[in-house]
């Protein structure tokens, strides 16, 4: 056979078609009467029913399958390439510090720098902080709070006085009002975005009006609460500014939408370009002159909800997975921050792993030569899909309140945030959702033997005084476990480490099995552990115990044996703590009657349990 001959058959055209009716068959009969949607639909935080499996089917019916890369409604990307700009951001206290860092990462693969201002820079300092630098060649970014016209004023004399093409000047600056509004309370007025837009007329690049979903995202939102919301403020920024004159397509040209990127993997690649499809429906409602104007500008940046303290190299996986999630979904320019940001500030080390993990991707995976790699998965695209329709009815109910103002003034954003981040809690302490290194597989060496600044284990509060809007308040989801164990650090400075010994007994596989379980559950709180090869009675562990003088106490056997094993080391030991690993359920309570308390297993509240015993062993 010959290469067209090959060509020219179907793959696998030798083995008949299956249809869903009978792999539905098949799954049904292996259930053996388990209920379908408890044992195979999950369902997610985002309120998304999940199937085991698609088929081209479930995406017959996606009318934005037909458009390719860069064309309306550009949930393929805006561009036939995924080209996207690698950003690191620097702190501007020294101005020959922060341009000789600038110079240095600018040579390390980075094309675009945010610049963190710490104080309102002349036309002279911006110069000097320039210095080397071709603006047309990369991205700038000016990160700051207020004072945002004269800024600007003072950046823009500085290019000209370097002979700066203004029209390729790309970049942004932080100004955010609506998004602002939802952390300090403050109600804003759009006066100065609108003299920024008419600033930068100039500069057609430079967008001056930021939409910041990351602020939902880190106070514990859900992909579609984070997109649904972003989506009401930019409404309100069109509605508004559109009123003041500003055209549409000159309005939307000034506009970028920052998100933030967790470590549900295909969630949030399906986010981005979900988001992508609703902005453009969305700007062609206001009938634009020219459709380019409903393109997207997306800037991402890891999650900083997700990270973790204790265990902090495990923040490098973290911000891997996000970042690709990021770029397949097809991201304008990407922040990665170090590893180590959560509780210090990023040394040369953390920062070339940042940079580096965004170049493997592109230099080796090659990730940038393929437009939209995601397109045509059955997955991805229902998932796209189910998003983009849950963030429209979140955002529709938004504009029912009166539009994203009136719906933070009444509560509805943060109590819809703060549900949901209640939950996420609630899952965290239950270990449903896993943080690795934290609330599940702690490190059992690792201890922090600094004294941890209060903030880095509390939610960030931005709000002004005499507000009366509730805030937001972003926070990490590990702070709850991180407070715990820290707690345990501190206490162990000045006294013992509290110890938990496993008595493992008889049954070989079952003793194993909860010993593993048991040291993960106690090393979440610091707690040092020691597991055992097995006793023949309970004496023998008993004793063992005692000499080693263990403060908690772990029978580790199956559930028939502990009818008399348990009552038997409760009886042989005095002030220990006494814990059986597993629920008995049938001995439950005739265990209760003989003294024993504590019992520990997979349906438990992890973090209420460790705090009860970090009480009982006078750790506060």
């Amino acid at each position: 056979m010959n290469s067209k001959d090959i060509n020219s058959k179907r793959l696998f055209q030798e083995f008949p078609e299956v249809s869903t009716s009978e792999w539905e068959e098949i799954i049904v009969k292996d259930l053996k009467g388990a209920d379908y949607a408890k044992k195979l639909i999950w369902k997610t935080k985002e309120g998304i029913d999940v199937k085991p499996y698609y088929r081209a089917e479930d995406i017959e019916n996606f009318d934005h399958l037909k458009a390719a890369p860069g064309q309306f409604p550009f949930v393929r990307g805006n561009k036939t390439d995924n080209s996207w700009l690698i950003r690191q951001d620097i702190i501007v206290d020294n101005l020959k510090e922060a341009n000789e860092k600038a110079l240095l990462v600018l040579n390390r693969g980075v094309d675009s720098i945010g610049f963190i201002l710490t104080k309102i820079l002349t036309v002279k300092e911006f110069r000097l902080l320039l210095k080397g630098i071709k603006p047309e060649a990369i991205e700038i970014n000016l990160i700051y709070g207020s004072y945002f016209e004269e800024i600007l004023k003072n950046f823009i004399s500085a290019l000209k006085q370097k002979e700066v093409n203004l029209d390729e000047v790309r970049g942004s600056i932080t100004c955010n009002p609506l998004t602002e509004m939802v952390l300090t309370g403050f109600i804003p007025k759009l006066n100065e975005a609108k003299q920024l837009i008419k600033l930068t007329e100039e500069l057609p690049q430079f967008r001056t009006l930021l939409v910041h979903g990351s602020i939902f995202h880190n106070s514990g939102s859900s992909a579609v609460e984070e997109l649904g919301f972003s989506l009401a403020t930019a409404a309100e920024y069109l509605d508004k500014l559109t009123e003041e004159g500003i055209s549409i397509d000159v309005l939307a040209s000034k506009m970028r939408f920052d998100f933030a990127v967790g470590s549900n993997y295909f969630m949030e690649i399906a986010k981005i370009r979900a988001a992508r499809i609703l902005w453009a429906k969305m700007v062609e409602a206001y009938k634009p002159q020219n459709i380019e104007a409903a393109k997207m500008l997306v800037h991402t940046t890891t999650s900083n909800w997700n990270k973790t303290v204790y265990d902090p190299h495990v923040n490098m996986l973290r911000t891997t997975t996000e970042a690709m999630s990021s770029v397949i979904g097809g991201t304008n320019s990407l922040t990665v921050n170090a590893f180590d940001e959560a509780f210090r500030t990023p040394d040369e080390f953390g920062e070339r792993i940042a940079r580096n993990q965004q170049l493997l991707l592109k230099e080796e995976s090659y990730l940038d030569k393929v437009a939209d790699p995601a397109a045509g998965s059955y997955y991805i695209e229902t998932l796209t899909a189910s998003i983009a329709e849950e963030a429209w009815d979140l955002f529709l109910a938004t504009e029912e309140k009166g539009g994203f103002i009136e719906a933070i003034k009444a509560g509805f954003v943060q109590e819809t945030i703060n549900a949901t981040a209640k939950e996420r809690d609630q899952n965290i302490a239950n270990r449903q959702e896993i943080f690795l290194g934290t609330n599940q597989f702690p490190n059992f060496n690792e201890k922090i033997g600094i004294e941890l600044d209060d903030e880095i284990l509390e939610a960030s509060d931005f709000s002004i005084k005499k507000s009366k809007i509730k805030t937001l308040k972003p926070y990490r989801g590990a702070q709850a476990f991180e407070i715990l164990r820290y707690k345990t650090d501190l206490f162990s400075k000045d006294n013992k480490r509290p110890l938990v010994f496993m008595l493992t007994y008889g049954n070989v596989a079952m003793r194993k099995a909860r010993a593993s379980f048991a040291c993960n559950f106690f090393a979440c709180a610091g707690f040092d552990v020691q597991d055992t090869k097995g006793f023949k009675t309970a004496e023998e562990g008993v004793k063992a115990a005692k000499k080693v003088k263990a403060d908690i106490i772990v029978i580790c056997s199956s559930d028939e044996e502990y009818a008399e094993l348990a009552p038997a080391v409760k009886a042989l030991t005095g002030d220990e703590i006494i814990v059986v690993a597993g629920y008995p359920k049938a001995i439950m309570d005739e265990m209760k009657a003989k003294g024993i308390e504590h019992f520990i297993h997979v349906k438990s509240n992890v973090l209420e349990s460790l705090t009860e015993f970090q009480n009982k062993l006078g750790i506060k």
